[in-house]
């Protein structure tokens, strides 16, 4: 699953990408708050036709059909959803409650029967009768109002999104219902049903509707005294002007028992937060863009720049090889003079992903040691001498008595220092250990899969015991991954030089059999220069104060990179210059893309 239970509430104000209008989007036709909203409905609200209002997970369907005209007929989709009883029957077993597996309820399998699965077909059939006779100006609002058995019927269409974050931040003031449920469970049950049924409805709809350019209108619906409202068209050639540019995600922040303080201090993030655990700077699923153009500022969900332009932004190998899917996730993870290390965990392969989740792909990661402090270290893999099923019997002892283990017994550590980059495939056993800064880099999932097996007896930060999956981890635990191996393979794998000038180079810093991405670093002194060649890149600046990232084309289309920021330079940019801000010094700028 992922972390985003508990997104720090802070809107990073300079991960924005300023863009000039070479004509082709009319924000002129955006309209503004709940006034310019209500007078864009009251046209459309004309004469015999169907609006459809759809929208992601909470949007605020109450505030829209607030600014409709008087005399609109006002139909909710959730009058055609099965009963409360009949979805928690269908859903028990996406969502199955075995504590001895799954102790606090974590995990669950991806609903793939879309609103369809949701809907009582009888008053399906009865909606369905009634918005085709045309008869007035019908409303049909709520989540499922666009989707494939309803979508033809409607002659207007409409899509309130809302940011990841947003979501999940409304989802925790206590007022959000999953799907058709009579009551609001707790909130940790309302996210888990949410990552693995409402979430992945509204996600699939979205991209489906976006990629076939099925909507008449767009709705930016954060928040209900914000509204933004665009023609689906204009919403098209926003993100295509978009993607002539590299282009920043907001990240979001989190906080955490192991959290550290170097992201909080180089991103001036509040002083309210207890620390900076991780920083979401581009996992898909879960990050924002913000497009600034002729005075206005869009935020959008980055997977509706994905679906709106997949190959613009990806490559048209990528779109097809990873189904319309961005397939590399990346963010910081700071224990940087914090108290203790990450938990030691690993992650499951593809076939267990597949077979118990639902999921598509497999999740491998790597990490890339950015800064590091006194005594870093990195954990990988089993020491030579360990013995891994003893290992699984202590952890597991330790789950139920709650006693100590001596993990330095098992766990193989590497010293960290920057520039080192481990490579960690499924079901190696690791850990991020204290006083360092990391950019973690990751395969293609919906949601993150981290089976801890031990995490030294901590207590979340609310208190609670932290919980551990030692039952899935030992299911997926390689048990032959060990120093030798690590040592040769995964620290540094195939590190080598691929082409260089007088002050500058292009080394690869990781590759292994079971990663499809490369990792390479950057470095130069002035400046250098890439090519996209059809693939998306993904740039962090880890060494050096400021970098502006631009088109050889045309250099207008840029980006200003400072410390740890990081973006997306999209596949159809082909040749682009990196220069350096302050002349004179090295640079290291990191960058991933897919193996060919």
């Amino acid at each position: 699953m992922s972390f985003m239970f508990n997104p720090f509430p802070y809107n990073d104000p300079n991960a924005v990408n300023n863009l000039t209008n070479d004509g082709s989007v009319h924000t002129d036709r955006i309209a503004c708050g709940t006034a310019q909203l209500a007078a864009v409905f009251a046209d459309l609200c004309q004469g015999n036709r169907v609006l459809a209002i759809d929208g992601y997970t909470t949007a605020p369907f109450d505030a829209l059909i607030g600014l409709l005209p008087a005399g609109c007929e006002l139909i909710s989709v959730a009058g055609i959803y099965k009963s409360a009883a009949e979805l928690k029957a269908l859903l028990a077993d996406y969502l199955p409650e075995d504590r001895e597996k799954d102790p606090v309820l974590l995990y669950g399998r991806l609903f793939k029967e879309g609103y369809r699965g949701l809907f009582d077909e009888k008053k399906l059939a009865a909606l369905q009768e009634r918005l085709a006779e045309k008869r007035g100006t019908v409303v049909l609002y709520g989540n499922g109002a666009l989707s494939e058995a309803l979508y033809d019927l409607a002659d207007l269409h409409i899509f309130a999104d809302v940011t990841p974050k947003q979501a999940v931040l409304n989802i925790k003031k206590g007022s959000y219902r999953n799907y058709g449920s009579d009551e609001t469970l707790p909130f940790k049950a309302t996210m888990r049903r949410c990552y693995y049924v409402d979430f992945e409805l509204a996600f699939s709809l979205r991209c489906r509707l976006l990629a076939g350019k099925k909507l008449d209108w767009y709705i930016c619906a954060d928040a209900p005294d914000t509204l933004q409202m665009m023609p689906g068209s204009v919403l098209s050639a926003l993100i295509d002007r978009a993607l002539d540019y590299p282009l920043r995600q907001r990240p979001v922040y989190l906080e955490g028992v192991w959290g550290g303080y170097l992201t909080m201090k180089e991103r001036n993030l509040p002083d309210t937060m207890k620390n900076c655990a991780w920083v979401f700077d581009l996992i898909p699923m879960e990050v924002s863009t913000v497009l600034n153009m002729d005075g206005y500022s869009v935020e959008l969900p980055f997977y509706t720049v994905v679906a709106s332009n997949g190959e613009k932004l990806m490559g048209a190998r990528c779109l097809r090889d990873f189904h319309g899917f961005f397939p590399i996730r990346f963010n910081y993870d700071d224990t940087f003079h914090a108290a203790g290390n990450m938990s030691i965990q690993l992650h499951p392969g593809e076939k267990f992903l597949t077979e118990n989740h639902n999921e598509l792909g497999r999740q491998d990661e790597s990490y890339y040691i950015v800064a590091t402090g006194q005594g870093a270290r990195t954990y990988l893999g089993f020491r030579g001498d360990a013995d891994a099923d003893e290992f699984v019997s202590e952890i597991k002892k330790s789950e139920q008595e709650h006693t100590p283990v001596d993990y330095k017994k098992y766990i193989y550590g590497v010293r960290s220092e920057p520039g080192v980059q481990v490579m960690i495939p499924a079901g190696t056993i690791h850990a991020s250990g204290q006083n360092q800064l990391i950019l973690e880099i990751g395969s293609l999932t919906v949601g993150s899969y981290t089976y801890k097996m031990y995490d030294y007896l901590r207590r979340d930060l609310d208190g609670n015991p932290r919980p551990i999956h030692s039952y899935f981890g030992s299911l997926n635990l390689n048990r032959d991954m060990k120093e030798d191996y690590v040592r040769a393979n995964l620290v540094n794998g195939r590190r080598r030089v691929l082409r260089s000038g007088e002050d500058w180079e292009e080394l690869v810093v990781g590759e292994c059999n079971q990663l499809y991405f490369s990792l390479r670093n950057l470095k130069f002194v002035d400046g250098m220069e890439d090519n996209t060649d059809g693939d998306f890149h993904v740039l962090a600046l880890v060494d050096g104060e400021s970098i502006t990232v631009r088109s050889k084309k045309d250099p207008s289309l840029h980006f200003d990179m400072n410390y740890l920021d990081m973006v997306v330079v999209p596949a159809a940019m082909g040749e682009y210059e990196l220069i350096n801000n302050k002349p004179g010094t090295w640079i290291t700028v990191h960058k991933t893309l897919l193996k060919r």
